[in-house]
């Protein structure tokens, strides 16, 4: 048994990966930054059509879904809970406003009493979404 001698003509030409792990682990770290500052109400609505739309950073997602459960912070929220909630969001950002993202087959009741409570404990900027037509 003979071992085999590396030249050093066949150790020139080895590839050298540590450039493009680099390139891989710098990529990583930029999809787990971003990724963390999308934000989503935690249930999936078909947003009503309206004919002028705005696209707006914000602060707090409310979504109402069809079936008129309340969901903040991807929890849902019993229709008494909502103003506490919203109370605690505020606390954290006290300068944010509040969006709510109805479903299509929402009752405007709902909408009504978040918008309500937000107005309660103190948001003044509240603005519902819509898609564009």
């Amino acid at each position: 048994m003979s071992k085999k001698k590396t030249t050093a003509e066949e150790e020139g030409q080895a590839i050298d990966l540590t450039p493009m792990l680099d390139v891989v682990f710098i990529m990583l770290i930029f999809f787990i930054v971003t990724a963390t500052f999308i934000k989503e109400p935690g249930v999936d609505v078909l947003k009503p059509e309206a004919t002028q739309s705005e696209l707006k950073t914000t602060s707090i997602l409310v979504a109402v879904n069809n079936n008129d459960e309340i969901w903040i912070a991807k929890e849902k929220v019993d229709d008494r809970q909502v103003r506490n909630t919203l109370e605690r969001l505020r606390a954290e950002n006290p300068k944010g406003w509040l969006v709510i993202q109805p479903d299509k087959e929402a009752s405007i009741e709902k909408v009504a009493l978040i918008a309500d409570a937000a107005r309660r404990v103190g948001i003044e900027k509240v603005s519902v979404a819509t898609e564009k037509s």
